[in-house]
């Protein structure tokens, strides 16, 4: 059988698994429960299915401005390479939900599983033992408990990470640049996924690798000229990576600076990022290494979001605020680990190896001083929170030297040495000591929990009391001795293997069957499903949101009875979406948001809907201001009506100066304040408008009229009788561009959040653009890589025309 044929009986073989692995939340008509895919992404997929097929392929290469969520939100383009990717449109499109969502997830872990085979392949291991390297990726509880978790464009965006490490590799082999550019393709395409945080942990692994491999190469190698070129191919890695991503990475690096994480946030002020206590609240604690070993040590991490499955008896209780993975890879790689250090010590072991122990100092962030010192000193660390993401990389890492170890035990010339008997003995120990834990564990029960009464009876964020001490000392018990199992069932199957040699070439397969026992019963506590929740549905529609689905665009909902998702996904204008990095001035506002005030009335907030029972509570407190306008048929909820909103545009003949941005939200919340006879600016007006102080009167609301108003594009038509500065309901963002009547006009922040521009008395068009410059660079910079890359393809395919036509 040709090389080729064994990488696909192995990869076929692998696709096997793992559809019987996941087949319970692939063959189903339920839904993972997690919210992140029940109440977000879920409604993301329905969105797709309902498009049409030829929609799928149309690529939209112009920064977008969404009207529908968050009182208007943007990326500035950036995030539309996602575009690129067609086969996840199409996917949902050919597998029907809910479904479709799990074989998303799944056909991304098989994709990064044979991103480890063939990286194992490229370093010389051999098909049965790449095969285990590849299981090890695809179904380490490390990986598998992102399902629990919702994390689905995580998961996609780690699947792509083995294939940079196995490009890069196979560039460094070859030396030729279509390797190199190609490692550069790959991380552009794995940002285009959107995961920013796995994007950049990736690349920084990357950069690594390369330099390492590097300067090994350097070191071995004589020719100047040989040591110039890797270091040139290396830049080349570089250079078509910030090329071929350009046209997301260009207007993210100038979307994030006016973000709370951007250069005037967090606690390094003019460096930007993240507040150190936020940033490294998900630091892993030291002692759950040992749950390496016993998975269930420190409970089992999943989302918090309802009862426990039956199989699982205690939730997390370790230091962090709450997890939603479990830090565990299988015992067998753990086991394996020791073989290529005591037998193989070259690059390959050391790197995997330099990759282990560096990601896990990495992961426990806040607890070494390594991460605290990348926080304050490398680039881009501190934009982050959560390091424990950065252990996929220890898994790709167990996956090569889980490889490496099989190949060796498979070897009679190492079985035969005293090397490897002394690692049988020291292997035999595991499950003796692990028995000798739970003895103590037994015996010592009353000693041990006085002494660490405080970690066992932390209360979560569910459950509390004394019984939580019996659940998870119990559960501590019943892990510690199936690890004792499963450590002696492989230390029994090697000591077999190599005295009976007719055992010998049965232990990979003994081996790879203990190895999917241990990771399916951890595993399986992290594949829970539902039945899919009625507002989920693809053909329910509440009578509120009909109702709302009826009313003018220009105006927007507040929904306090639920998740805004459901509305937005029915192009139901949201004024607020939940997201962990918002603008500065908007998160400004929200914080200060007052219902009471002019606060919604500027921003067109004219609908809230409440649950009948909510506004039974508050209707006293919402006052005359907000009147039921609609209730649904089963009296479930109720739909309020903002009567002092106010229209998408108005002209304002008076403005005051306030630079304070403290002040001005005080100003906001304010009673008193009247949004149309006066207006807060952070600039002197050009032209001269009338003093506040006169009391002046406002103008007409009919003075205003809006022709046009799209995504990207607001066409205003207004009359003023004099000097006056129109505002827009719409916020205030560096992206847009203004022209009254055919002329370039200055947009000027109104009221901390809104725009607005000045006008003279008369009759004037004023047309508001959404057009940012980092987009349209980024755009073209992407384009020419791509077209740079193909020709490329095709040249390497001539040259192997050539190359087979020489031959014969």
């Amino acid at each position: 059988m040709t090389e080729r044929r064994k990488n696909l009986l192995m990869l076929a073989t692998l696709l096997g698994i793992m559809m019987v692995f996941f087949g319970h939340i692939l063959f189903t008509n339920k839904i993972i429960r997690a919210p992140d895919i029940i109440n977000e992404y879920y409604w993301t997929v329905l969105n797709v299915t309902k498009m049409p097929l030829s929609d799928i392929f149309h690529i939209k290469l112009t920064a977008d401005w969404d009207i529908f969520n968050n009182s208007g939100n943007t990326l500035e383009g950036g995030g539309l390479g996602n575009q690129f990717l067609v086969w996840q449109k199409l996917l949902y499109h050919i597998v029907p939900p809910p479904a479709s969502v799990a074989w998303f997830i799944v056909i991304h872990f098989f994709i990064g599983a044979a991103g480890v085979y063939a990286y194992c392949r490229a370093i010389g291991i051999s098909c049965v033992a790449a095969l285990l390297g590849a299981m090890v990726f695809a179904l380490a509880p490390e990986m598998v408990s992102l399902i629990n978790a919702g994390h689905v464009l995580k998961i996609a965006t780690i699947s792509i990470a083995p294939w940079a490490f196995f490009l890069i590799e196979r560039g460094f082999l070859t030396r030729r640049v279509i390797w190199f550019m190609a490692t550069g393709f790959i991380l552009a395409v794995q940002f285009f996924y959107t995961h920013w945080q796995i994007a950049y942990y990736t690349c920084l692994c990357i950069g690594v690798y390369g330099i390492c491999r590097y300067i090994g190469l350097v070191a071995q190698e004589k020719e100047k000229r040989t040591t110039v070129r890797l270091l040139v191919l290396n830049v080349v890695v570089l250079c078509f990576f910030l090329s071929s991503v350009a046209i997301d990475l260009l207007p993210l690096a100038n979307w994030s600076t006016a973000t709370n994480r951007g250069a005037q946030s967090g606690a390094n002020q003019g460096k930007g990022g993240l507040e150190r206590e936020e940033a490294m609240s998900w630091s892993l604690p030291p002692e759950e290494v040992a749950a390496f070993v016993i998975p269930g040590m420190f409970g089992f991490s999943r989302q918090e979001g309802g009862e426990n499955p039956p199989n699982i008896t205690t939730y997390y209780w370790g230091r962090m605020v709450f997890t939603q993975t479990i830090s565990y890879f299988g015992l067998l790689p753990l086991l394996l680990l020791p073989l290529p250090l005591i037998f193989r010590r070259d690059r390959y072991t050391w790197l995997a190896v330099a990759g282990i122990v560096g990601c896990l100092l990495f992961s426990m962030g806040k607890y070494t001083p390594f991460y605290n010192w990348l926080f304050d000193h490398f680039p881009g660390v501190n934009r982050f929170r959560v390091p424990k993401m950065i252990m996929f990389i220890p898994v790709i890492c167990f996956g090569v030297v889980a490889a490496r170890g099989l190949d060796l035990v498979m070897d009679e010339t190492v079985r035969a040495s005293r090397a490897f008997r002394r690692y049988l003995w020291g292997l035999a120990l595991l499950p003796v000591a692990l028995i000798v834990l739970l003895g103590i564990e037994y015996a010592g029960r009353d000693y041990l929990v006085n002494r660490f009464f405080e970690m066992f009876a932390r209360p979560t964020r569910y459950e509390q009391g004394p019984e939580l001490i019996q659940q998870r000392w119990q559960n501590l018990m019943t892990e510690t001795a199936i690890a004792a199992g499963v450590a002696a069932a492989c230390a029994a199957i090697l000591i077999a293997g190599t005295r009976r040699i007719s055992l010998a070439r049965w232990m990979p397969v003994l081996l790879l069957g203990v190895f999917l026992f241990d990771v399916g019963r951890v595993n399986s506590k992290f594949m829970f499903l539902v039945d899919v929740p009625k507002e989920t549905r693809k053909d329910y529609n509440t009578a509120v949101m009909d109702f709302l689905a009826q009313q003018p665009k220009e105006y927007r909902v507040l929904p306090l009875a639920g998740s805004p998702g459901p509305y937005s996904s029915k192009h139901i204008p949201v004024m607020f979406i939940p997201m962990p990095v918002q603008q500065t001035r908007w998160q400004e506002y929200l914080d200060n948001f007052n219902l009471g005030s002019s606060m919604p009335d500027i921003l067109n907030l004219k609908y809230l809907v409440l649950t009948a029972d909510q506004y039974t509570q508050e209707r006293t407190q919402l006052g005359a201001k907000y009147a039921p306008i609609f209730t649904a048929p089963d009296n479930s909820e109720v739909v309020l009506e903002n009567r002092a909103v106010l229209p998408k545009g108005w002209l304002v003949p008076s403005v005051m100066l306030e630079t304070n941005p403290v002040r001005r939200l005080a100003i906001l919340q304010s009673p008193q304040f009247n949004p149309v006879k006066v207006a807060l600016v952070e600039s002197s007006p050009p032209i001269p408008l009338a003093d506040p102080s006169s009391a002046p009167s406002p103008f007409p609301s009919q003075n205003v009229s809006i022709p046009v108003y799209k995504g990207e594009q607001i066409v205003v038509e207004a009359t003023a009788p004099r000097n006056a500065l129109l505002v827009l309901g719409e916020k205030y963002y560096k992206g847009w561009k203004a022209t009254i009547d055919g002329r370039s006009a200055e947009i000027v922040p109104v009221d901390h959040i809104l725009r607005g521009v000045y006008l003279t008395p008369g009759q004037h068009r004023v047309e508001f653009r959404f057009d940012p410059l980092p987009f349209k660079i980024g755009k073209f910079l992407t384009l020419g890589s791509f077209v740079l890359f193909a020709a490329m393809l095709v040249r390497e395919w001539l040259l192997q025309r050539r190359r087979v036509k020489s031959e014969w």
